[in-house]
């Protein structure tokens, strides 16, 4: 197990400039409530807390969901069903991500336009409460945006048959995303130039280290 966590958290610290890009604005309206650097640790903390919490609950549901279809496969005469298509989910999504890096024409994912309304409306409630309870809700929320390294990470929690691995999964995941949004990682992306450009290459052949 220590060498997939492993992989996973690199994985996750790869690629965590995508996450910078997809809820660096979110974190902003987390943390934007003026004060001191002391207040905006307290809402970096809620935010990140928030995030930890309802990843961890995706993993174990995930790990959970695995586990029963590990159990249907046993009834049908095959072993590790849960892994296999985790596996094979896992290089599939990181071999469509490539081709998109490297400019292939394949087109784009677009989620349901009820998910797209469900995040408006958890933002919209996330709004009407204090900065601190805001924070912490939007961190939480972030579970539901469209985001497809979330997904392969899940599907990974998925693939480990197990609510309490699943939950260590994506506990590690948040972990590998904390340090560049902590940092704001539009920043942090001009200073890597052209290393940063690299880090989704890299993020994907982690991810098939994963799969495999």
């Amino acid at each position: 197990m220590l060498p997939l966590i492993t992989a996973i958290f690199f994985a996750s610290l790869l690629g965590s400039l995508h996450c910078a890009g997809m809820c660096g604005a979110f974190l902003a309206i987390a943390t934007g409530d003026t004060g001191s650097w002391k207040r905006h640790a307290l809402l970096q903390s809620a935010y990140h807390g928030g995030r930890l919490l309802s990843y961890t609950l995706l993993g174990a549901v995930a790990g959970a969901v695995g586990h029963f279809i590990n159990l249907g496969g046993m009834l049908a005469g095959v072993s590790r069903v849960a892994t296999v298509v985790a596996g094979a989910t896992l290089i599939a999504f990181a071999l469509f991500t490539l081709l998109q890096v490297t400019g292939a024409n394949v087109g784009r994912l677009h989620p349901p336009a009820a998910l797209g309304r469900l995040v408006a409306s958890a933002h919209r409630r996330a709004m009407s409460h204090p900065p601190l309870a805001r924070a912490g809700l939007i961190g939480l929320f972030t579970t539901l945006l469209p985001c497809g390294w979330l997904y392969a990470f899940a599907t990974a929690a998925a693939g480990t048959a197990s609510p309490v691995l699943g939950a260590l999964t994506m506990a590690v995941f948040w972990l590998g995303t904390v340090p560049v949004l902590v940092a704001l990682g539009a920043g942090l992306r001009s200073v890597l130039g052209p290393v940063g450009r690299r880090l989704p290459v890299l993020t994907c052949l982690v991810l098939v280290v994963v799969g495999t």
